[in-house]
């Protein structure tokens, strides 16, 4: 997101000749400060901005500037569209302004060949909400409130200092140190609910250190598992694990001999198959998918 806003800050200095901090804050709905980074960050890159104080002041580029696209090759043109198309899946409206004004600084007429969509059937707006709770809350700095509901469907009240958002196997997750917990814990955002910006701001930081202590839903212990396939199964078996961990059998059917992190998740995961699975190890695994298969079978027999 800094990169696309670093591009938008070039194009409205060089279509103004001065504009304020506190202008170009309210116009990307960040904090005043978080301008100054990005001014700092425009100066070390070799951008000529500088800033004057008093009446009248505000940023502004050296006169006669041009921002000078042969600084960038072909490649590393299309990389930069690419990019901000992919990152237009978030559905911040102002990444497609700029992918719009750098393509045509860039004379790239064919920008539309490729369209990323991660949100769910059905919960866009209400993630697109929350997208933009969390993005405000990271940029500034500050605690973020809501209520959660873990693997297992207990509710919780958390303030977390956010660090970041991750795509991870098919859905999205905030990373972040939990107050509660005093601990980086990681939060499935479609479990997260009531959220809301705090006036708190964030003492702790991304470290490398305390990533290495995360926990949350998938930073789980991952135990070998053996799973038969029937040949109806195929689509899926090829879709959702590598080609090294399938085996294709005389009677059509596949074993897959994979890893996977243990948990609630894992059950429900397994369930999904139906009855083209059969879980053929661990056993303690297997006995505890026989369990829920016989409460299952119990809620439909009179």
């Amino acid at each position: 997101m800094q990169i696309s806003r670093l591009f938008q800050i070039i194009y409205i200095l060089l279509e103004k000749k001065s504009i304020t901090a506190r202008e170009l804050a309210d116009h990307f709905e960040v904090s005043v400060r978080t301008i100054y980074r990005d001014i700092d960050a425009l100066s070390e890159a070799g951008i000529p901005v500088y800033s004057t104080q008093g009446k009248g002041g505000g940023i502004s580029l050296i006169d006669n500037y041009v921002l000078n696209k042969s600084l960038l090759s072909q490649l590393e043109q299309d990389k930069i569209l690419i990019a901000l198309q992919s990152l237009s899946a978030t559905g911040y409206p102002e990444l497609k302004d700029t992918l719009s004004k750098l393509s045509s600084f860039f004379n790239k007429s064919n920008i539309n060949w490729i369209e990323v969509d991660f949100s769910n059937w059905g919960n866009y707006e209400k993630q697109k909400d929350i997208f933009n709770l969390l993005k405000s809350s990271i940029l500034e700095k500050r605690v973020i409130n809501f209520s959660y509901f873990n693997s297992i469907g207990e509710k919780s009240n958390r303030n977390v200092e956010p660090f970041k958002l991750l795509f991870k196997d098919k859905a999205w997750y905030l990373i972040g140190y939990c107050l509660e917990k005093n601990s980086v814990r990681t939060f499935k955002i479609i479990r997260m609910a009531n959220v809301f910006i705090t006036e708190k701001s964030c003492t702790h930081t991304d470290s490398h250190e305390l990533s290495h202590k995360s926990s949350g839903d998938f930073h789980t212990k991952n135990i070998n598992i053996n799973l038969k396939f029937s040949s109806e199964g195929a689509y899926r078996v090829y879709d959702e694990f590598q080609e090294k961990e399938i085996i294709k059998n005389e009677d059509g059917s596949y074993t897959v001999i994979s890893q996977m992190p243990e948990g609630e998740w894992l059950y429900n995961y397994l369930l999904s198959f139906g009855t083209m699975l059969e879980v053929i190890e661990p056993q303690n695994i297997r006995d505890e998918m026989a369990r829920r298969l016989n409460i299952l079978i119990s809620k439909y027999i009179y």
